[in-house]
């Protein structure tokens, strides 16, 4: 099916996009920071993405794509990191609308926080020649690092939201990498990752998308300060 990665893609948006107007989450509002959060995250994610997908790290099966392309990526590609972030970031928000409570103690956050720095710090010095695993670890703990420094209250939260996005994360992903399907929208050259899988989804996907959404949120949370 020729346009399956674009039906992931707008059906991953549709439903956020939609309930964006509704009276009591009024998400519109959140547009301004989120378009300027997305595309600087496209500036870290996209180049990533390009110089992976050139080197054989990763690739894209032509028989789930439209056919269009812009410096190697297929447009759904592209799509992927308006697309995602979007329906995440929404979903963050509306959990804590109407989940006002969903939210660790900074303790507990804080513990999280250094046993998951530590457990990826591990992992990439004992993988450092596996590429994948070894700049997508090594920008987790960047960010986690950070947040904890300067967003303790949204990553607090951000632990909570996250395992509830990874319901629908394990639907996408696992379609994406032939779950569900004959075969794979987007294959991975496990040489350059643990090869270990989550049903057929790379464990350093989950890495991905967390690092994807928090550094959203991060950005949305700064620049919403700097509008007040």
């Amino acid at each position: 099916m020729k346009y399956l990665y674009l039906i992931l893609n707008l059906g991953s948006i549709s439903i956020p996009f939609l309930f964006s107007f509704h009276p009591k989450l009024k998400f519109y509002k959140v547009w301004q920071p989120l378009i300027i959060s997305t595309f600087l995250s496209m500036l870290i994610f996209i180049p990533w993405d390009i110089i992976f997908t050139i080197n054989g790290f990763w690739g894209f099966n032509s028989n789930y794509l439209i056919g269009i392309t812009i410096f190697n990526l297929p447009l759904e590609e592209w799509l992927f990191f308006i697309c995602i972030p979007y329906a995440c970031v929404f979903t963050h928000y509306a959990l804590l609308h109407y989940f006002p409570k969903m939210i660790l103690s900074r303790e507990l956050t804080k513990l999280i926080s250094y046993v998951l720095m530590l457990l990826l710090t591990v992992l990439l010095i004992y993988n450092y020649d596996k590429w994948y695993t070894f700049i997508n670890f090594s920008l987790a703990i960047i960010l986690i690092y950070a947040s904890i420094r300067k967003q303790l209250n949204l990553l607090s939260q951000f632990y909570l939201t996250f395992m509830v996005m990874l319901i629908p994360f394990f639907i996408v992903n696992g379609i994406l990498t032939g779950s569900f399907i004959d075969d794979q929208i987007v294959w991975y050259n496990d040489s350059q990752n643990l090869g270990i899988r989550l049903l057929t989804i790379p464990i350093e996907d989950s890495i991905y998308a967390f690092s994807l959404i928090l550094m959203n949120l991060v950005l949305i949370q700064y620049f919403k300060k700097t509008e007040a």
